[in-house]
């Protein structure tokens, strides 16, 4: 099955060896995002502007492929302070609705230029 690398400027660009998005079929595998504003490349400020701006990046993205969030099966959270988990989940209900992708949360050390939160996601179509 031959892949087809999805890319659009209502997104960050890629910063590093990977693709902003890569469609295998059916499936479309998301990068991770952090709250880079796409415009200026730079990190927004605070952890709730981060949030959104993740949620709108992935958004973005999803949409170039010709998808969109609801076609999202799988998502994967990464926070530097586990404390703004409820921040996510308050986030998420804006972005995603029922049946709600699976989704794993995990704390870690850090993340790219400083980021405090970054997600991806898994979207099937079809």
């Amino acid at each position: 099955m031959p892949k087809a690398v999805i890319s659009t400027p209502h997104a960050p660009s890629a910063i590093g060896t990977y693709s902003q998005a890569v469609r295998c079929g059916d499936t479309i595998y998301l990068s991770g995002q952090i709250g880079l504003d796409p415009a200026s490349m730079q990190l927004v400020e605070g952890v709730d502007a981060q949030i959104k701006r993740v949620f709108d990046n992935l958004k973005a993205v999803a949409e170039a492929a010709g998808g969109s969030l609801d076609d999202a099966a799988k998502l994967t959270i990464y926070l530097t302070d586990l404390g703004h988990f409820a921040k996510v989940n308050e986030a998420m209900a804006a972005y995603f609705t029922q049946p709600y992708p699976a989704r794993a949360a995990i704390g870690v050390a850090s993340l790219p230029r400083g980021a405090l939160v970054e997600a991806d996601a898994v979207l099937v179509t079809g």
